[in-house]
């Protein structure tokens, strides 16, 4: 699968990574910041998330009322802050890594085979 290079997202990403660097840095926070508590508070982060569409039915997961939205796209921030944090730590450039699992999931799920399909692709 040919990946797309998406240098405004990966120039968005890096400036996003530089100002956390800063921000942490000014807080002195590097110390607490090991890939164990960044995980650890990413998957705290995605769980507040998730509260934010529990009991919701499908569609009214769909058509959040706009401060329902709000606070669901703060929680989401905290996630992708999270995750460009651990991201930095460990030396991972997400972009690239998002464009190889793409790849991957291409060929784990052929669109011949999975389209219109919500099975796992060990049950295609």
């Amino acid at each position: 699968m040919r990946t797309l290079k998406t240098p405004a997202l990966a120039h968005s990403l890096e400036s996003l990574r530089d100002t956390l660097r800063q921000f942490a840095a000014e807080r002195e926070w590097d110390q607490f910041h090991s890939p164990k508590n960044l995980a650890m508070a990413l998957a705290a982060e995605a769980a507040e998330l998730l509260e934010h569409f529990q009991w919701l039915t499908e569609a009214q997961s769909r058509d959040l009322p706009p401060a329902e939205l709000e606070k669901a796209a703060l929680e989401m921030a905290d996630v992708l802050l999270y995750l460009v944090r651990l991201a930095d730590k460990l030396g991972v450039d997400l972009v690239d890594a998002a464009h190889r699992k793409i790849g991957i999931n291409a060929e784990k799920y052929p669109a011949d085979k999975s389209r219109g399909q919500s099975r796992k692709y060990t049950e295609l």
